[in-house]
């Protein structure tokens, strides 16, 4: 039986338009995701970027599985969080699953 790969949020803002909105984001996404079994793997605070990279703020979240790095997301709690979030920034945001092992 294959075993369930890790799921990964990745995202990288291109643009933070109003900081405290960002700010009343991450108040409310922090316990969402963890609630949905992830985990902060990086904040970014130090990046290299390359060719069009972009070093604005880099976020890495670890999940067990890539479903349950999609459920997360689709959360009723997280799904507040995108509210507050909407127009106040410009990201590109992936949910990603993890190479195997097996």
């Amino acid at each position: 039986m294959r075993a369930a790969r890790k799921g990964y949020w990745v995202s990288v803002y291109r643009v933070i338009a109003d900081p405290e909105r960002l700010a009343a984001y991450d108040e409310l996404a922090g316990p969402a995701v963890r609630a949905g079994g992830g985990r902060l793997v990086s904040r970014g605070s130090r990046v290299v970027a390359h060719e069009a990279g972009n070093t604005e703020r880099v976020i890495l979240i670890e999940f067990d599985s890539f479903e349950e790095a999609v459920a997360a997301y689709e959360s009723e709690a997280y799904q507040k969080a995108l509210v507050v979030l909407s127009d106040c920034v410009e990201r590109d945001f992936r949910i990603v699953e993890g190479i195997g092992t097996d």
